[in-house]
């Protein structure tokens, strides 16, 4: 199955000049879906893990269904205020912005690896603040996985220059 034939295309969102990769088109394919979430299973076997997490909100559909088959606990990075207990948290450069993210201070004990996926890295700049939200809990990043890469925007390259590991299932452009 070739799952970049579910990706929808969107030009000009959330602002002109971004083409935005929608994957609303592969989640409500029930066969991609599940075909996604058993490759992102394949792809984890490579690394030694205790928990899951996942980057608000889309990372949450894929990290959920992961975390259940392979029953792991799963971590939410939230963005600001979402969280009602004490949190660390984080602000970062967005290719169109910036924002905050947070976790609970309770969600990984000191040296528990984590996984961390997302539905897609673009400049890498929420998933360099995701490693640093695990590491602000004293946890170590045991990889990242992405559904899709925007190769060209370097997202990738970067975590992996950074020494982190990284995993995706498709490929794109950035523009």
């Amino acid at each position: 199955m070739n799952l970049k034939d579910f990706i929808r295309s969107i030009p000009d969102y959330p602002k002109k000049g971004i083409l935005f990769r929608d994957i609303t088109t592969l989640i409500k394919d029930e066969k991609a879906f599940a075909e996604t979430v058993n490759r992102i299973v394949e792809k984890s076997k490579k690394f030694e893990f205790d928990k899951v997490a996942a980057i608000e909100s889309r990372g949450f559909v894929f990290a959920s269904a992961v975390s259940y088959i392979l029953k792991k606990p799963f971590i939410m990075l939230r963005k600001k205020n979402k969280l009602p207990a004490d949190v660390h948290s984080i602000d970062f450069e967005l290719e169109y912005g910036t924002a905050t993210i947070e976790v609970h201070k309770d969600s990984i004990e000191e040296n528990e690896n984590v996984l961390i996926i997302d539905d897609l890295i673009a400049t890498g700049g929420t998933a360099e603040a995701a490693a640093k939200l695990i590491e602000m809990s004293k946890g170590k990043v045991a990889a990242f996985i992405f559904v899709i890469n925007l190769f060209d925007l370097g997202g990738c390259d970067t975590l992996i220059k950074n020494h982190y590991k990284v995993e995706n299932l498709i490929e794109f452009p950035g523009h």
